[in-house]
């Protein structure tokens, strides 16, 4: 059985959502990943969404969603690093990633900030796998 996990930021705009997809890419044999935030905001940064197409992943059809918008419980809960105060949602394990918000910066920036998320996505599912 897949694990779900969900990326939960702020506004579910830039770093969960290439979090949502790099664990869709990379780990959909092992894992479902969801994205949510915890306000409101309008659309997935374009510039999130070059970054992610640079090195090959598709961000089509990813808007921001709120946490109601997700499963209720999930396996692994992980928070981006902006200080989220998550309301209570059940899971197995919960870890916060510590990224800094690229957001008003270059397209270098958030291709720097997919890079890491790429690695710790890599190390989720190898981590995953382990328990299997």
């Amino acid at each position: 059985m897949k694990k779900t996990v969900a990326f939960i930021c702020v506004h579910n705009s830039c770093r969960s959502q290439m979090a949502e997809a790099w664990a869709n890419h990379l780990g959909s044999h092992i894992m479902v990943a969801y994205s949510a935030g915890t306000e409101n905001y309008p659309e997935v940064k374009p510039l999130a969404v070059k970054a992610m197409e640079n090195a090959g992943v598709s961000m089509e059809g990813h808007r921001p969603k709120l946490l109601e918008e997700i499963p209720a419980e999930v396996d692994y809960l992980i928070t981006m690093g902006c200080n989220v105060e998550c309301p209570y949602i059940p899971c197995s394990h919960r870890e916060d990633w510590g990224l800094d918000d690229p957001s008003g910066g270059p397209l270098e920036d958030y291709e720097k900030t997919r890079d890491l998320i790429q690695v710790k996505v890599e190390e989720l599912i190898r981590r995953i796998e382990a328990e299997k």
